[in-house]
């Protein structure tokens, strides 16, 4: 097996899995680099620099499947996972759903979506980056310490190919600085942070706004409360209640509702949310981070509405999940390429609503204002959920008090239903919501 760059590699693989026997194969091939500063105190502590690279290789035996991965690329290596995949995928038991996608549905309209980042910046300047930060942050009164004060790089190009014809390049980049602050008072202490990335950082806000907002998070949480058991109004904010849609995600999953394992399973055109409430995937959003032009397994891709003024109008669709459930593919599988396709999303939004956070407070009156979640308990049957949280307490549409240790618990369905998006979408990453009003909730405190 010869071969002069990269995409040589995948053609020689898929050319050799051909001849060792299977009949159809794809795979794909991942290079990437990182750089990562970390300071304390006004000097530096760490320097990460990493370069990596893998290739995964599928091979498909009639209705039977292998597949492996490595990082070894040199001929004889892959010759090696070649043999090893065919001999794997000969010993497979059957799967009725596998295959590849045909070679007339294979995805052929090329769109710069614009993913690449910066050039590679030098140690020196993330680490300013990253003093700038915590600078900021130490700089605010009541802050104790910096847990951490950091700035990062990072670039990728992937190759994907298949024996159906189908192959394609994708690059990406990133930029980061993120700061976690801890704030002090009468010996009790709070922490909070601020994080973001950007593909470029000129479109970055400034080192100095993200400590400062971690600053003045971690000090709005001292002195917390604790809130009597009662039912009552809950806004999620911002930061957190993207994880919402990942619960309804989970709950379109073909796969979940092919195995029957989704409280949304028989929803299929009915009212899931209220309505005027929209939830839209767009991967062609330019420098989005969920963006491409073809899914998991090499097929167009196209903007959907998957809640349309509040119904639900299609399942997260792959080949196999398709195949399961007697529909067709809709350009959601993620994966693939080396790999069994599953499914997801690209670039997420639940639509904003007309209100601000503000807005939302002042509808609700009274109630608690989540801004930090730990580990929630969902059951995917049945939609049940139940979270610990803190955050803060507010009356009148006014903020009272920080609370800490509180419980929240309810039904999903009902929940989506009685969901109220508020205005202040930000866009910060593939999956975004912005801040949402939940009344009736359960809330266990003391």
């Amino acid at each position: 097996m010869t071969y002069e760059n990269k995409a040589d590699i995948l053609s020689s693989l898929i050319e050799a899995t051909l001849k060792a026997g299977a009949d159809s194969a794809d795979a794909s091939l991942a290079t990437s680099e990182s750089l990562s500063v970390e300071v304390r105190n006004g000097e530096l502590e760490g320097v990460e620099r990493e370069e990596s690279g893998g290739v995964s290789l599928r091979a498909l035996v009639g209705q039977r499947q292998a597949h492996v991965s490595g990082s070894d690329m040199s001929p004889d290596g892959l010759q090696a996972m070649v043999e090893r995949v065919v001999a794997m995928a000969k010993a497979a038991p059957e799967d009725k759903y596998c295959g590849i996608t045909p070679s007339d549905e294979i995805a052929t309209e090329y769109v710069d979506l614009q993913l690449g980042g910066d050039e590679s910046p030098s140690a020196d300047m993330l680490k300013q980056r990253a003093l700038e930060a915590e600078g900021a942050a130490l700089g605010v009164e009541g802050v104790k310490q910096i847990d951490h004060a950091g700035a990062t790089w990072s670039a990728s190009t992937g190759y994907v190919a298949a024996s159906n014809g189908f192959s394609a390049v994708k690059t990406g980049g990133s930029t980061s600085v993120s700061v976690v602050a801890i704030a002090e008072k009468d010996d009790a202490m709070e922490r909070d942070y601020e994080s973001w990335a950007k593909r470029k950082y000129v479109d970055m806000p400034t080192p100095a706004s993200v400590g400062l907002t971690a600053a003045q998070r971690a000090i709005a949480r001292l002195a917390p409360q604790k809130i009597k058991s009662q039912t009552a109004a809950v806004i999620y904010d911002r930061r957190l209640s993207s994880r919402l849609l990942s619960s309804f995600i989970g709950a379109i999953s073909g796969p979940a509702v092919a195995r029957g394992v989704s409280f949304l399973k028989d929803k299929m055109g009915e009212q899931v949310f209220a309505d005027g409430v929209d939830v839209i995937d767009d991967p062609f959003v330019l420098g989005g981070w969920g963006s491409r032009w073809f899914d998991g397994e090499g097929r167009a891709v196209s903007k959907k509405k998957l809640i349309d003024n509040g119904v639900l109008t299609q399942w997260l669709l792959s080949g196999p999940s398709a195949k399961q459930l007697g529909l067709k593919p809709n350009g959601m599988a993620s994966s693939g390429f080396g790999d069994p396709p599953g499914v997801t999303t690209t670039n997420l939004n639940l639509a904003p609503g007309k209100l601000d956070q503000a807005g939302l407070m002042k509808e609700a009156g009274k109630g608690l204002l989540v801004t930090d979640m730990f580990g929630p308990s969902i059951n995917a049957n049945t939609g049940d959920y139940s979270v610990g949280v803190s955050g803060f307490w507010f009356e009148n549409g006014v903020i009272v008090h920080p609370v800490s240790e509180v419980t929240i618990a309810g039904e999903l369905p009902a929940m989506f239903k009685r969901l109220v998006p508020g205005s202040d979408l930000e866009i910060r990453g593939s999956m975004n919501a912005p801040s949402v009003l939940i009344d009736g909730m359960s809330l266990a405190g003391l």
